[in-house]
């Protein structure tokens, strides 16, 4: 079992930036992947960034590519993710997530395992 909890939302003027965390405990956090997803109101999760257990390899959806960054510090159990230049559309529920598969940096939902409750992000225009 892994438990995940999102910290670091808030709200935010366009340009702005903000920097999420998510605290993990339970399995070795070291053996997980991790990713990090967000819902708009009325709309799907959608994948935004995925990081391998080293930190060594990290994926983006095509919308935050060059704004946003995941990163990992295993000696803090944590994961990060820090949003530059933010948008109006960037507004969501953020939530990051853990996959037992620790070399991948899956894009898919049902890849993962675990689940954190989420962090609101709201940016101002």
């Amino acid at each position: 079992q892994v438990q995940l909890v999102e910290s670091g939302g808030g709200l935010v003027q366009a340009g702005g930036s903000l920097r999420l965390s998510c605290a993990a405990s339970g399995r070795t956090f070291s053996t997980v992947a991790m990713g990090w997803f967000r819902q708009a109101p009325g709309k799907a999760r959608e994948f935004v960034a995925s990081i391998n257990w080293s930190g060594g390899n990290q994926r983006y959806a095509d919308s935050v590519k060059d704004r946003f960054t995941i990163s990992r510090d295993n000696a803090k159990n944590t994961v990060y993710l820090q949003m530059n230049s933010l948008k109006p559309e960037d507004t969501a529920v953020y939530y990051c997530a853990a996959d037992k598969t620790p070399l991948s940096t899956h894009r898919r939902l049902s890849d993962y395992d675990y689940w954190g409750q989420g962090t609101q992000v709201t940016v101002s225009s």
